[in-house]
């Protein structure tokens, strides 16, 4: 049985909002560039028309694996959570202080929904996994490909 694609409330409703725009939106455009291209003649030499192909499998292979997910995926309960583990979670919003005192604010979150431009670590990776089931002024340490690491932990949300 395939493993189960952990998500918060926030990362369905985007996955789904991703899923429809595809479908809805997207699938039309790439049909529209299709046409254009083909309108143009000879498809042998036409780098619109090969430009257009790809687009439209990369959009067809993003929805599949969109679908995917969403047919195996198990909701976190963050506010379930919270109260089962008194430490941080999938969910959590986690502010930690590196060696130089630098504060450094992270969303745990499932693997699926990770996004460093926007602060999202997957409870799957190194700092992660290393800060489940931390609490508040815990210090948590672990390795990554960078090298060991260590953190205080300075609040949970």
């Amino acid at each position: 049985m395939a493993k189960k694609t952990l998500l918060t409330q926030s990362g369905l409703l985007e996955i789904q909002e991703e899923l429809k725009q595809l479908k809805e939106e997207k699938r039309l455009e790439v049909a529209e560039k299709l046409k254009e291209a083909i309108s143009f003649g000879d498809l042998s030499e036409n780098s619109e028309y090969e430009d257009a192909r790809n687009e439209q499998a990369q959009v067809e292979l993003r929805i599949i694996e969109l679908e995917d997910i969403l047919k195996n995926y198990e909701l976190v309960d963050e506010k379930k959570q919270a109260r089962r583990n008194k430490g941080a979670g999938i969910g959590n919003t986690v502010a930690i202080k590196n060696a130089d005192g630098e504060i450094i604010t992270y969303r745990i979150v499932g693997p699926t929904e990770t996004d460093i431009f926007e602060s999202k670590i997957s409870n799957e990776s190194p700092i992660g996994a290393a800060l489940i089931g931390k609490e508040m002024g815990e210090v948590a340490r672990g390795k990554s490909h960078a090298g060991p690491f260590e953190f205080t932990i300075v609040s949970i949300s």
